[in-house]
């Protein structure tokens, strides 16, 4: 078989192959589970962001009954809060049952796609003529597909909810908050929902710090697991050509190649661990400060009678929230990246069976339904399983 020239694709190209084959689970006519898996997680959103909403609002008034020292007061919202936490932790529930059970109908028809694409016809037979970045097939389609089915739906209904909560609770925090009126130059100015302003420019200097801590970390990912996938590679050659057959020469370079190959993998996941650090800095500080930064940025109007006890707890609870939902990109970063390299190496393998299709086949009849009955019935055990 002679070799298919092969050029790197680029990162358009990628994606578009692996959306070419992974969208196919939300057309055809099995398609309608999807979607109503999808609209059950769209009402699920909505009813957590309800309940969201109503407890913010039950804390301004449990917090205000404390102010008042009002013992019947707190005693009816303590009430008020059991069918409140009830509904959220029950739609906390639902809302994993219906991720997951979507995570895990996408990863079943991807895999089986692309087991079906690798076995069938014989091309995990000539797959290693072609050119390209497919090594170990059998764990992109069994890890990496998981990943690059996972992570969408997460960041899908991750940005729905902060985009649904930001708008939310941005008009709590201008209806709460007001306006602020600073004394400068012996000029009184006002400051129309300053709390707004303030999450916004907080949120963006976040985003900006992570943004460029982990600018290499799509890079890290991508290399890391590259060298892991080396390193299974090899490790199954050397499995595969015969420990029993092999001379003591042929083993020891086989130790050293497959050493090499270790010390690849260590130097890469040292690298991560080292940018996941960074990382880790700027979103920890980030989790203690921000309900500080709410409860500081109320002190102003708190300390002259201009907010109750309630609206402060009320409004810095918003603040957090709204900060959270701006500070999507900055949580999911990491996701995304790993989302990226994944989806990338399944859309590699998928190429280069594209080439394997594209490519001259010697014309042997018995060999090619050898192959193809065996594929079928190899993919039909898989299946089973």
């Amino acid at each position: 078989m002679s070799l298919v020239p092969y050029l790197p694709p680029d990162q358009r190209r990628l994606l578009s192959r692996f959306w070419e084959s992974a969208s196919g689970y939300w057309r055809g006519r099995a398609a309608w589970r999807a979607w109503v898996l999808i609209a059950m997680m769209v009402a699920t959103v909505l009813l957590q962001l309800w309940t969201q909403y109503r407890l913010n609002f039950w804390n301004r008034d449990f917090f205000n009954a404390i102010g008042r020292k009002d013992g019947t007061e707190l005693w009816r919202q303590a009430w008020l809060f059991v069918p409140l936490a009830a509904a959220s932790i029950f739609l906390v529930i639902v809302s994993v049952w219906v991720r997951m059970t979507t995570q895990r109908q996408w990863r079943q028809w991807l895999s089986s796609h692309l087991y079906d694409f690798w076995l069938c016809g014989g091309r995990y037979r000539r797959l290693r003529f072609m050119l390209g970045e497919h090594q170990t097939p059998e764990y992109r389609i069994a890890e990496d597909a998981k990943v690059a089915t996972d992570v969408p739906v997460d960041l899908v209904v991750g940005l729905l909810s902060s985009v649904l909560n930001a708008i939310t609770f941005i008009g709590v925090l201008w209806s709460v908050g007001g306006s602020l009126v600073l004394k400068v130059f012996g000029q009184h100015v006002s400051i129309p929902g300053y709390l707004v302003l303030a999450v916004v420019a907080y949120s963006v200097l976040v985003t900006a710090a992570m943004m460029f801590i982990g600018r290499h970390l799509m890079r890290v990912l991508g290399e890391s697991k590259r060298a892991e996938a080396d390193l299974r590679a090899i490790g199954a050659h050397l499995r595969e050509s015969g420990e029993g057959s092999a001379l003591p020469d042929e083993r020891q370079d086989g130790r050293q190649v497959i050493g090499g190959a270790l010390a690849k993998v260590i130097a890469q996941w040292r690298a991560l661990c080292w940018q996941l650090m960074r990382m880790t800095l700027v979103s920890q500080t980030n989790l203690l400060l921000t309900p500080v930064i709410g409860l500081l940025l109320c002190m102003p109007k708190y300390l002259v009678g201009l907010m109750s006890l309630g609206e402060v707890v009320q409004a810095a609870a918003a603040f957090t929230i709204v900060q959270a939902a701006f500070n999507w990109i900055t949580d999911s970063y990491a996701r995304l990246a790993e989302w990226r390299s994944s989806a990338n190496r399944v859309a590699s393998l998928l190429l280069a069976l594209d080439q394997v299709d594209q490519s001259e086949e010697p014309a042997d009849p018995e060999m090619a339904e050898g192959n193809t009955s065996g594929a079928k019935a190899q993919f039909g055990r898989l299946a089973q399983d």
